[in-house]
């Protein structure tokens, strides 16, 4: 314990005192730094250990009834004042032992302890030297485990741990609740029932691009609110791990497996408020599409931020990091530069880019099955899946690849967050 007693009263410091010997006397030990005890709370201790600087040993023994074993040793010292009546042994003790009062005297208290009391310096060596050889037929200590807990015990307490952290942190959970629900009536009302409107290109086009704003403002956000708290639980995490309260894993387990349930949330707030308001069609399978497409990619720009956080020294380079993918992502995301206008040579990109997914998924899912006809200019009338599978290449028959690969690229997001934080530490002394 160190310094237990330190800026509080004198009522405090007893109560405090008064549990640790409580503790000491069901046959704990307890080793505990004081400042500036009082008569009561120095009594509450059995052996004292006083250090001068350097860390030369000044008086390493009992106390004593009284500390009378303290003041018979320091008043053994030719011209160490005696103690007074009352006087507080430890302030005396202080007092006397202060190296303007060796200069005073010509002693060194250091030099007396070794050579002047050995039977004090020679008692305590031999106990050193006694506990630490092992008795004859004992074995040293083995754990079979690593940790205290189970794996999966470990797992419960870190989920419930980040789930007591998060539900107290309503800056950032409420936050994007709001945000979610601001980006859905705001695109809700700009793109009010265009989902069933959809007679020319342009109409069309509109509609990607209210996909392509879903994706870009909620996702984005996520990836960069979520680096902050990430940042402040990776100190305590790397506190907690050096103290072998737990591994990795279950941190990073607890970690994601509570960001998904807020994103959870997070998409059923945003689903319900943008769907109806857009016009899509309302039937079981387009909503669950919709509602799958933008809860993966909420989920894998905020593990995203996790895995970047984790990978990264600081939130600052973190954050740039963030923002240089992001605008790849954002630049080959098919909605700027269709795929089918990307050279060649770049379109590996496209592929690469999980908002090019995510859009895909969306408008395949919405509106790669329908059969009206939209006037597209030097070509005439053409059917919208017909113009969207010949003229941009999204086919409504890859749905099935399109879901695949948005839980790939969640689990390799995650996958990567505890593969670093188990494997890197950047915490600095």
């Amino acid at each position: 314990m160190d310094e237990p007693t330190s800026g509080l009263d004198a009522r405090a410091a007893a109560i405090v005192m008064r549990t640790v010997r409580n503790a000491v006397d069901t046959g704990r030990t307890i080793i505990c730094t004081i400042h500036q005890p009082s008569i009561d709370t120095f009594e509450s201790f059995d052996e004292l250990l006083l250090l001068k600087r350097g860390g030369w040993i000044i008086y390493a023994g009992p106390l004593g009834r009284n500390s009378h074993k303290l003041i018979e040793y320091f008043e053994a010292i030719p011209g160490v004042p005696k103690v007074k009546d009352g006087c507080n042994p430890a302030t005396w003790m202080l007092d006397v032992s202060t190296p303007a009062v060796e200069v005073q005297l010509g002693v060194e208290f250091a030099d007396i302890y070794m050579l002047n009391q050995p039977f004090i310096c020679k008692s305590n060596q031999e106990l050193i030297k006694e506990l630490s050889s092992p008795s004859p037929g004992s074995k040293d200590l083995y754990f079979p485990a690593k940790h205290s807990q189970p794996f999966l015990n470990q797992c419960k307490a870190c989920f419930w741990k980040q789930h007591c952290s998060y539900w107290k942190n309503p800056q950032y959970n409420a936050i994007r609740y709001c945000w979610a629900i601001v980006i859905g009536v705001t695109l809700g009302t700009v793109f009010w029932n265009k989902g069933q409107k959809i007679e020319k290109q342009q109409d069309l086009r509109n509609l990607m691009g209210a996909i392509y704003c879903t994706v870009i403002f909620i996702g984005a956000t996520n990836t960069y609110s979520v680096q902050g708290v990430v940042a402040m639980e990776k100190t305590v995490f790397y506190r907690e791990r050096a103290a072998m309260m737990y591994s990795a894993l279950p941190y990073a387990f607890a970690q994601v497996a509570i960001e998904i349930i807020y994103i959870a949330v997070q998409t059923v707030v945003y689903s319900l408020v943008f769907y109806p308001m857009i016009g899509f069609k309302w039937t079981v399978g387009k909503f669950f599409w919709f509602f799958y497409f933008s809860f993966m990619s909420f989920a894998y720009c905020t593990l995203y931020g996790l895995m970047v956080v984790a990978l990264t020294p600081g939130s600052h380079f973190s954050a740039i990091l963030s923002s240089y993918f992001f605008s790849i992502w954002n630049l080959f995301s098919g909605f700027l530069i269709p795929r089918t206008q990307i050279p060649i040579w770049w379109r590996w990109c496209y592929w690469g880019s999980p908002v090019a997914w995510t859009i895909y998924g969306l408008t395949t899912s919405q509106l790669g099955d329908i059969t009206s006809e939209i006037e597209v200019p030097g070509v005439g009338a053409i059917r919208v899946e017909a113009y969207l599978k010949q003229i941009l290449c999204l086919d409504h028959d890859f749905l099935p690849v399109l879901a695949v690969m948005h839980l790939v690229f969640v689990l390799l997001c995650a996958l990567l967050f505890a593969l670093a934080i188990k494997h890197l530490n950047f915490q600095t002394r």
